[in-house]
């Protein structure tokens, strides 16, 4: 029985396992199964998956350690997530040897039979799939057909076709054929070789544009070659519909024939992990779960490249209810993916807490910070459009190396968080924005620890609320306009006399001296959260 190490996570899923430290990668090889104790590891032997039954966090070390130096392959240990400087963590590079959580609620005997089973499987199974996609590519057409306003069809390299997008009329003979017979007719086929179609998409990675042949039946079509190096794998077709491409439509097709290609590689015998199991150690780093070291070679990713992440949602609103909004997440996962990967051949995205990521690893060439924000508006706006729902993207710091993902990704919130109340802000920077998020937040510790809130803010608002008064509005354009009170008046549209009135008002309903900065700053504060 011998499976790697990437085949067992990659079978069982985080659900069961997940992947904490990982000194050797993932294609270490997994023999046997056994109960470690903790107190003695002395059944452990070289390849072995040790369970430590019995101890839970840093009480486990010692036992890591043993397991290690005498050759385990890898130690599943029951723990919490607490980050790579966690002392069970430490005693796992120490001791040269993977760590493994095992979530709470999984018993150890489910774990025990499930395991022996993957390597059960593996033993009489050496081809065994890598796992997966995290979409079909049905999915994938329709999602290619929305973002270049054509007709999709993706076939092999032997023409015939895997997957096409959905319509309610076929759009010419060619296409029509093609789908019923699941393979493109020969006289066409032949055609296309004649006008040396084929021999420009085999070539390398390039969109090439066939023109309508109206007395063949024939619509006007773009068609990029589907590579994996220097492989080719097949081709991707967008036939015209009733109305004109999408002016985006080269450049989509672009990206969406670098998705594709992990999607037809895939099918072919490969020792490599699969897409799903890479979007599981993506997740894994950027909530900060995973060893950065120990994923970088699984993901492609130079370990000190410059890199950064960016975060991708869709707005909720009152009228879409929680299914359609998973199925939106869903197509913007696929969107998105088109996007980075024309942007970014090394892009990386996945799924995480209701939000797409992408991570993008080897930041080279000119543009830096300026292009990645352009990109990410770029993304929110056609992504948005395609889905008929507000999409917002936040970009978080350059950092650099992939160790600096975890925080990226938590930048990236931080903006999400603060201009999601904003719909007319598509995309942006922490340092864009970086004032309105450090207030978004000072506010929500102000929320929920109600006793550093001053009573005499809370009064005036109060008395605002109770007799539809403006004194707050006022109060607040007041100190927007640096204590001028015709410039507030002209913000408010009324007389600057009355602003005069209304700030004397407010200083006599609450009690506060609005002379005192220590006053007026933090009764500001709190009034910008009512």
């Amino acid at each position: 029985m011998v499976a790697t190490l990437g085949q067992l996570l990659m079978q069982l899923g985080d659900s069961m396992l997940e992947l904490h430290v990982a000194p050797h990668g993932l294609d270490v090889e997994v023999r046997e199964v056994v109960i470690c104790d903790p107190d003695d590891a002395t059944d452990v032997r070289e390849h072995d998956l040790a369970l430590v039954v019995g101890a839970r966090g840093r009480q486990a070390a010692p036992a890591v350690l043993a397991a290690g130096q005498r050759g385990a392959a890898a130690v599943a240990v029951k723990a919490s997530a607490t980050g790579v400087d966690d002392p069970l963590h430490a005693a796992a590079r120490d001791a040269s040897v993977a760590l493994l959580g095992v979530p709470a609620e999984v018993r150890w005997s489910q774990l025990d039979v499930l395991a022996k089973d993957v390597l059960a499987d593996a033993g009489e199974d050496a081809g065994l799939d890598a796992g997966a996609s995290r979409t079909d590519l049905f999915g994938l057409a329709q999602t290619i057909a929305t973002v270049t306003g054509g007709h999709i069809s993706i076939e092999d390299s032997g023409n015939r076709v895997l997957a096409y997008s959905s319509t309610g009329d076929e759009v010419d003979e060619l296409r029509r054929l093609s789908i019923l017979g699941r393979q493109g007719p020969e006289q066409y086929l032949a055609l296309l070789r004649q006008w040396g179609v084929y021999e420009r998409v085999r070539s390398g990675e390039r969109v090439v544009r066939v023109e309508a042949r109206p007395e063949l039946g024939i619509v006007e079509r773009l068609v990029v070659g589907v590579h994996a190096g220097r492989r080719w794998l097949g081709t991707i077709w967008v036939a015209r519909g009733d109305k004109p491409m999408a002016n985006r439509a080269e450049r989509a097709l672009l990206g969406a024939a670098r998705v594709v290609a992990a999607q037809l590689a895939r099918r072919r015998p490969t020792p490599d992990v699969g897409v799903q199991f890479r979007d599981s150690l993506l997740a894994g780093l950027l909530s900060g779960r995973m060893d950065p070291a120990s994923v970088a070679g699984q993901l492609g990713a130079s370990g000190d490249a410059p890199a950064v992440v960016l975060g991708f949602s869709v707005a909720e609103t009152q009228q879409v209810d929680r299914s359609q909004l998973e199925l939106l997440r869903a197509e913007l996962i696929n969107l998105v993916s088109v996007h980075a990967a024309a942007f970014r051949r090394s892009a990386l995205v996945t799924a995480l807490d209701g939000r797409t990521y992408v991570l993008l690893p080897e930041l080279t060439g000119r543009g830096g910070a300026n292009a990645v924000l352009r990109f990410a508006k770029e993304v929110a706006t056609a992504a948005g459009k395609d889905l008929r729902m507000p999409v917002q993207a936040g970009v978080g710091s350059i950092g650099p190396g992939i160790a600096a993902a975890p925080e990226s990704r938590r930048e990236a919130d931080r903006v999400l968080d603060t201009i999601a109340a904003d719909r007319a802000t598509l995309a942006a920077s922490l340092d864009e924005v970086r004032a309105e998020v450090l207030l978004a937040e000072t506010a929500a510790l102000l929320r929920e620890q109600p006793s550093v809130r001053d009573p005499r803010v809370t009064a005036l608002a109060e008395h605002d609320q109770r007799y539809g008064g403006q004194l707050v509005t006022t109060v607040l354009r007041y100190w927007d306009a640096l204590g001028d009170a015709r410039a507030a008046a002209e913000a408010l549209g009324v007389h600057p006399n009355t602003v005069r009135y209304r700030v004397r008002r407010a200083a006599e309903v609450s009690g506060l001296d609005l002379a005192d900065p220590k006053q007026r700053l933090f009764a500001e504060l709190q009034l910008r959260l009512t």
